[in-house]
């Protein structure tokens, strides 16, 4: 009767079918009923067939305990078994799919903590200059794409990275050379820099005379103060402002591509990084047309120039768009830019720039208001901090906020944090900051090596993305690919994670070794730590009795594959409440 009493029976009957829930309840039961059930599997025989099962797999269920099984049984979207093979064959009927894996590996579907879903999928269909490495091949591209697309007022993409080009600064006369009828805007692959011709200069009216934007900076010429046409941060939007708004249905199409590209790779949650009003009705129109392959947290993008102005409208937001799979109680906010840049909020001047230590994008008072407000206001707060300086005025903006505000489960995160103050990797954990981590990003590439070890020294390079140092405070930690900037594949963040060392790098030297993490860690990163984040552990996260079917299946267990070989591994599958999201081709 005291089980009874605990087991949330009529919340469970407002979300699911009375015979789910009957179902459930008879398992949470005799779960309780001694030598009846093992805490991996169960035995008892099922009340009626399940709709799909998946055996002979090798299964890292990630629960509390760190179960192993091989096999598991799927009803109405929910698992109603998990454990061997021997004792799913109760829940087998004449109607129940029966898949069997031959060895392939099942986890927890993956969790992308920071994506940039809708604008990523937009970029997919614009002039894309990802994965390119040269000038000249950057140039043919943009010009190619100029000639079939002759209608395009505008050229637009990006993804061009800033290691290819001196300084990181793309020169307007490049871009003249191969487009002289039109304007051209490009973004950097970091989203934090754009790359224009003479003619968008021209038709947004920049010139020598052009001021700089509050936090954001034009490229000029040494000597005469003309723009080179490389825009830093809110320096960008004085093109954009003048570009066609995008249309309703290019956010929903660069929704359905970002979807598809994610489902493809065994993702089945996210946390959309900075949404616009537009990008959280693409999100809603989706759901609401039973569309949306995903479970959706959007952190809303802060106005920094309204301050607390705007609380009534991102509380406004906040009503009106959820639905089924979309929530929407998060702010982004964006505390500085990047190293690269040299806008990246730092404690101590750049090495090259001996008069700079980079920009907040606001003060510390503002920033501490702005943050104690959407905390009262019961906001999860969601904050890009790259420079030691940034993220140390957000970790004391938030104990301010705690102060004032009292502690919560909050679940507030920074991502990216790139350069960590050693004294500031101890504090995370107790005001229950999440680390937000893009692993992909820690090994020595071009901008490790030319953009940011240079300006930072050996001293403080030795705390570029220190994910095992923070973990080892035991703060929680999960990860996410901030795509369109690098790729979304978790499989890559997983193996530079455990590698520190490129994806094709196999004999090199890894890059700060000593912030090598295991891969079980990773994993936990990449499920149940990101279903934490989004404030829904208990839904999903890990294959346990009772959650949804959300899941992946890999062509090959994980832990027998080298680090080195794990960006190989495919994913076949996957299933969201039990439905097939993406199938592979040769499945």
């Amino acid at each position: 009767m005291q089980l009874l009493q605990l087991f949330p029976f009529t919340s469970l009957l407002k979300k699911y079918s009375p015979i789910l829930t009957l179902r459930l309840l008879f398992i949470i039961l005799a779960s309780h009923a001694p030598l009846c059930f093992s805490q991996a599997s169960t035995t008892v025989k099922a009340p009626h067939p399940a709709d799909l099962v998946l055996k002979d797999a090798v299964i890292y269920t990630v629960d509390a305990s760190r179960s192993w099984a091989e096999a598991i049984a799927i009803d109405e979207g929910r698992i109603v078994y998990v454990g061997t093979n021997e004792g799913v064959v109760s829940w087998i009927g004449q109607e129940t799919n029966v898949l069997s894996l031959n060895g392939k590996m099942i986890l927890p579907g993956f969790h992308d903590a920071h994506v940039h879903l809708v604008s990523g999928g937009i970029e997919l269909s614009e002039c894309n200059l990802l994965g390119f490495e040269t000038q000249e091949a950057i140039l043919d591209a943009v010009g190619d794409y100029a000639a079939a697309h002759s209608e395009e007022e505008w050229i637009r993409g990006g993804g061009w990275e800033l290691p290819i080009f001196p300084g990181a600064n793309p020169h307007k006369s490049l871009l003249d050379a191969v487009v002289k009828d039109r304007p051209v805007f490009l973004t950097a692959a970091d989203g934090h820099s754009a790359w224009v011709n003479s003619a968008a200069l021209a038709r947004a009216g920049i010139n020598r005379t052009t001021p700089d934007p509050p936090y954001g900076r034009i490229e000029r010429e040494p000597t005469t103060g003309e723009p080179t046409g490389t825009l830093r941060e809110e320096a960008m939007h004085l093109v954009t402002k003048h570009m066609p708004p995008y249309t309703t249905e290019d956010y929903l199409e660069g929704l359905r591509q970002g979807l598809a590209m994610a489902n493809r790779f065994g993702i089945t949650s996210i946390q959309e990084a900075s949404a616009s009003r537009e990008i959280l009705e693409a999100y809603q129109t989706l759901d609401l047309q039973g569309k949306l392959t995903a479970r959706v947290v959007a952190s809303m993008k802060a106005d920094l120039s309204r301050g607390v102005a705007q609380l009534p409208q991102l509380l406004a937001w906040r009503d009106t768009y959820h639905s089924s799979h979309l929530r929407t109680h998060t702010v982004k906010i964006f505390a500085d830019g990047v190293i690269e840049a040299r806008t990246a909020a730092m404690l101590e001047p750049y090495l090259d720039q001996q008069t700079s230590r980079g920009t907040l994008n606001l003060e510390p008072e503002s920033l501490t208001q702005l943050i104690t407000a959407l905390d009262s206001a019961n906001f999860q707060i969601h904050v890009h901090a790259i420079g030691d300086r940034a993220i140390r005025t957000t970790l004391d903006a938030f104990a301010e906020a705690q102060s004032q505000n009292g502690i919560r489960d909050s679940r507030h995160h920074m991502a990216h944090i790139q350069l960590i103050d050693s004294i500031d990797v101890l504090r995370f954990r107790p005001l229950g900051v999440i680390a937000n981590f893009q692993p992909l990003w820690a090994y020595a590439d071009t901008y490790i090596t030319a953009l940011t070890e240079p300006t930072l020294g050996p001293a403080r390079s030795r705390w570029l993305y220190p994910i095992a140092s923070v973990m080892r405070t035991g703060a929680m930690v999960v990860f996410g690919s901030d795509w369109s900037v690098s790729s979304m594949n978790p499989l890559d963040g997983m193996q530079v994670g455990i590698t520190r060392l490129g994806l094709k790098d196999s004999t090199g030297l890894s890059w700060i070794p000593q912030e090598k993490v295991e891969l079980a860690t990773m994993i936990e990163g990449y499920t149940i730590n990101g279903a934490y984040l989004n404030f829904e552990e208990q839904e999903t996260g890990s294959l346990e009795v009772g959650k949804a079917a959300d899941l992946v299946v890999l062509d090959r267990n994980l832990f027998d594959v080298s680090p080195q070989d794990i960006h190989q591994v495919r994913v076949m599958l996957t299933l969201l409440e039990g439905k097939t999201v993406y199938k592979a081709e040769d499945w």
